[in-house]
Parts: C-alpha cells; structure tokens; sequence
C-alpha cells in the first residue's frame, strides 16, 4: 500500500527565471531548464512529472506563486520529491533556502535533487557542500542588487524614467528606450478619465462608467500588445475589469504632464518591501516627454478628487461642496439639505450653507462665528449669471477683457508682493536675532551663568521658534517667486468662455472649470431687506468687476418687475407698522412700570 501511494505521488520540476536572469543567455530560459528536468527525470526513472514555474520572479524571497503553490502541495503529501536545474533556481536566500533544505523537505519525507550542483538529498556525501553553494548564491544577490541600485541611481539622476516600461499611455521611442512617446489609442482614455473627475465623479464612478462602455482596462489593454508586467499572469477573459483604485492611480500620476518623476519609491535592502519616500527626496525632470494631459487639467483633477462630496437625501452630491468659504473665519462652508412636510401634503427640499465654524460650535452652546446662511439655489443663480456675464463680456470685447484683467492683476499681484517682502525681511530679522539670542545664552550656560534645566527650556523655546520662522519665509518666498513668475492667462479664459458660449445651467464640471473659490460674508438687514455680498473668484481672472448693462425688459417682464417691487414696498411699509405698534407697547409697558414705584416712594 505504501508501494502504491508513493507511485501516486508527483515529481515536482520546478523552473525559476527572473529578468536578470533573462540577461545570462539561453541557457537559463524556462524552456531550457524544462526540457533539461524533463530529460534527467525520464533518464533516472522519475514518474508523474508536474512543473511549477515562476517566470519573472526574484530568488531574493520566496514570495512566488509557483512556488507557494508546490509547498502547498507538499504540505497535503502530493509530492514525493523536488527537481532543480541547480541550487539558485530554487533561491539565492541562503537562510530560507537552508531551511527548505534541511528542514522542510526532510519533514515532509522529500528527496531533493539540483542537477548542475549534484546535490541529491539520499546522497549524504553530496550534501556537504550544500550551505556554501546557499551562501555564494546569496553573495551573487548581493553583489547584483549592488550593482543594480548603482546603476538605478545614475540613471535615475540623469533624468530618465528608472520604471520597468512605460505606465498606460505611453510606448518606448523605438530610437531611445528611455524616451516615451504617447499611445495614441490609450490617450484618449487617459484625458476621458481626468475629464470626468473635473465633472465631478468619484474614481469608482468613473470606473462603472468605463466598465459600462467597455472599455479595455489598463492591465487587458497591455497584455493583449505583449507590454507590462501582468502579462503572463492577467486573466484575459475579463478585458474590461475597471477598478476605483486603477482609476485613482491613473489620475495621481504626474507623469501625464510630460515630466519624469524618479525615486518616489526605494528599498534599503534588497530583502525589503519598497516604500513611499516622501516628496522632498523625489526628483522631477520637467517637459522628458509629450504631454498627455496639460498642467492646468491635471491640477484641477487633484482639486476634484480630493474634495469629498457627501451625497445628500436628493441622491446627488452638490459640485460647490468645497468652494464655498466664510469671509470672516475663513473656514468652509457646510452644506446641509433638509425635508420639510407641507400641508397640502407635498414635500419641500431646502438645501442651503453656512459656516462649519458656526456649525460646530452652535453644538457646544458657544458662538465662535455667525451662520452665514445662505440659500443653494440663490448660490447657484448668482454663479451661473457670474460666468455668463464675465464670458460674455469677455466673448465681446476680448481686448477690453485682457486690458482690464491685466491691469486689475498687475496691481493686486504688486500689492501682495510687497506684503510678503516686508514678511520676509521681518521674518529674516528676528531669525538673525534669535541667532545671537541663542548664542550668547550657550555662552551664559558654559560660564555656569545659567542653570542647565534653564538653559535647556529656553534653548528649546528659542529654536522652535526659529523653525517656525524659516517654514513661514519658505512659504511666503514660494508666493512671492509665483507671483513674479505669473502670467494671468486670460487666453486660457476666453477659450473657456468659448467651450460653454450657450449654457444655461450649471453643472459639476463647469463649476469645477469656472470657479476657484467663492467667499460668503454675513448678511445685513435693514427692516424686511437682507442683502448679502458673495465675492465669486474665478480661475485665471480671480474677483473681477465687470460693467454690467441693464438688460432690456420686455413689456411682460417690466409689468413683473413692478408687481415685484410694490409688493416689496407693501411689505415694508406693513413691517415698519409693526415695528411702530412694537415701540409704543414697550413704551407704555415700561411707564406701567414706573407708575407702582412711584406710588411706593410717596407712601413711604
């Protein structure tokens, strides 16, 4: 019985070639290794031959499929003994390797052979040598992932892209590896996806939407042209498999831009798992190749994804979210949408903002600002008679347009460039001061003028403050050097003003494209009138007055306007009524007052 279920028991020819392997020729490739394990396995009587292969994949770790695979089926006793071409096919790790070796396979009743090393696991002799062969191995990795980070630096420095192939959207220059040209029939996808982020969709929305239409997802469209490394391993009978996370890779990527982006990652060892470095250890190499999508639109996707949109009990999520700011602290504006129960049974829809400042506090029975309240669809008229009456004046007279935006800019942008050089220079100054500060307070600690815990808190004190100033030149320089770099491109707003001449509605992506912020100060009422300034900055121009022309009303529209306007005169002068009714009862209520108390004084 024993007899009979070894025979049942599969020989395991397992074939590994990584892609530096790939390097040393013909004589290592997967089909070479096969044919020669087939032919040593038919030669010594071996029965029931199984491959596991990994091509493609590092002997650094064992983090294989092929191979979890045969140790799986080790583990469930369907395997009665192992064969390798030699001992580095199996792995150059030589404490892992040493462990399958000497521990596992013997545990689990394997017999183990390395043709080109002579190593056969019943063959004690030939197993002497077996820990060294593991140890040169491992140096041979060593000495490779050397030379390897080596060679990725300097290319990495030099300013070419150090990815193994081009990422979606791109091919290799047939005349230059290291130069990516744009993949005419992937691009239109690329700039689709990074259009519907601008309209406002989610990176899972545009996923269904991409999966709806179907279209080939990145890792499909890729392997079917033989490229990218999920080529062996993708299942190919899904083309159209759309991921939110693929979506959101797509559109993190700068790379699109038309510059080169190295060293967002590393490993300090060739045993680790690569890890995120952070942004200041990247280096960027500027316009390496053509663009896919421009700086504006890539930036303005960033914005867009980034915001999050709460979908509300409308089922829609509102595009302003985000946008709208509090003019006195600054902060965001919450949207809030409410139901209100009529009485003839209908249902009313109230969505409105106002400031998260005021909202948050309100809750804990203190006031740190006032509501701002101001309606959504008044919000939205406002900003959609904004952006057609700048884009027609704009659209009229482009000129007078470009003149005026010019003019407005140059003297906003000399003004806040000369609030960020005084910044600095006083930044700078009490820097420098507390430069000597600090020094001559080391001088009082070493003449033991002043105690060590002292010494050690002001020191701290002193310092931290410091950092704090070199961040804030930092940033104000950044602002100044854009500032003096700045051309405001109105073209870029009149080719806007173009792509929506006829709108007349608002939607998500034209409010993304159109408006860069929008701030709400607080109301003021004077009787039954509340009026409200709301400063609309859009991109490219900013906040801009524009002469407005009184609009000529037709005879239905004027009688409209008067109905309007004797009804708001009818209304205040009821409100100012009550206002006088509201007075003289106060008044006669406080001589009420008074009268008693007089009465008492006279008594007594």
């Amino acid at each position: 019985m024993a007899i009979k279920q070894a025979e049942q028991r599969i020989t395991a020819l397992y074939e590994r070639l990584s892609r530096d392997d790939e390097l040393a020729g013909e004589s290592n490739s997967i089909s070479n290794q096969k044919s020669l394990l087939l032919s040593y396995a038919t030669q010594h009587g071996f029965s029931n031959c199984v491959h596991y292969t990994d091509d493609g994949w590092s002997g650094g770790n064992f983090d294989r499929p092929a191979w979890k695979q045969l140790v799986g089926d080790i583990e469930e006793d369907k395997v009665a003994a192992v064969l390798v071409k030699d001992m580095s096919r199996l792995g150059r790790e030589y404490l892992q390797t040493g462990y399958y070796t000497e521990v596992f396979f013997r545990q689990h009743n394997i017999r183990f052979i390395a043709i080109a090393n002579n190593i056969d696991s019943e063959d004690q002799n030939s197993n002497e040598f077996t820990p060294f062969l593991n140890i040169m191995n491992e140096w041979y990795l060593r000495d490779q992932s050397r030379k390897t980070r080596t060679a990725f630096q300097q290319k990495g420095r030099s300013g070419k892209p150090v990815t193994n192939a081009p990422i979606y959207g791109f091919i290799r220059d047939p005349e230059d590896k290291d130069h990516w040209l744009i993949d005419e029939e992937a691009a239109p996808v690329i700039r689709r996806i990074y259009q519907l982020s601008i309209d406002g969709l989610g990176s899972c929305d545009i996923a269904k939407t991409l999966q709806r239409e179907k279209i080939e997802s990145p890792g499909y469209y890729m392997a079917k042209r033989n490229r990218g490394s999920r080529k062996t391993t993708l299942d190919m009978t899904r083309p159209y498999d759309w991921y939110g996370q693929t979506v959101t890779s797509i559109l993190s990527k700068p790379e699109y831009m038309g510059h080169t982006f190295n060293f967002r990652s590393s490993k300090k060892h060739y045993k680790d798992k690569r890890v995120k470095n952070p942004p200041e250890e990247w280096l960027i190499f500027e316009n390496t190749h053509d663009a896919i999508v421009d700086p504006e639109t890539w930036h303005l996707a960033q914005r867009t994804r980034t915001t999050r949109r709460r979908i509300d009990t409308t089922g829609v999520a509102n595009p302003l979210t985000g946008l709208v700011y509090c003019a006195d602290c600054g902060e965001r504006l919450y949207n809030h949408c409410r139901r209100y129960n009529l009485a003839d049974g209908t249902e009313r829809i109230l969505s409105y903002f106002n400031c998260s400042t005021y909202t948050l506090t309100i809750q804990r029975e203190k006031t740190l600002c006032c509501s701002h309240y101001i309606n959504n669809d008044a919000l939205n008229e406002l900003l959609l008679m904004t952006i057609r009456t700048v884009s027609k004046y704009a659209l009229r007279d482009e000129e007078d347009f470009i003149r005026r935006i010019r003019s407005t800019t140059e003297v906003k942008q000399a003004n806040e460039a000369k609030a960020l050089q005084r910044s600095i220079a006083k930044a700078k100054k009490r820097s420098a001061e507390l430069d000597v500060l600090i020094k001559r307070l080391y001088e009082s600690y070493v003449l033991e003028k002043l105690p060590e815990k002292r010494y050690e808190a002001l020191s701290a004190e002193y310092e931290q403050e410091q950092a704090e100033l070199e961040e804030a030149i930092a940033q104000d320089q950044a602002k100044l050097d854009a500032y003096q770099a700045d051309s405001t491109n109105v073209e870029a707003f009149i080719q806007l003003a173009k792509k929506y001449r006829d709108v007349q509605e608002l939607t998500p992506g034209m409010v993304n494209e159109f408006v860069d912020k929008i701030i709400v100060h607080a109301p003021v009422k004077d009787g039954v009138e509340r009026t409200q300034q709301v400063d609309i900055y859009l991109r490219f121009i900013g906040l801009m007055d524009i002469p407005l022309e009184e609009p000529e009303l037709t005879p239905e529209q004027q009688a409209e306007q008067d109905k309007i306007m004797k009804k708001r005169a009818m209304y205040r002068k009821k409100y100012l009524r009550r206002k006088e009714l509201k007075a003289a009862r106060e008044t006669a209520a406080a001589q009420a007052e008074e009268e008693p108390d007089q009465d008492t004084k006279k008594s007594a």
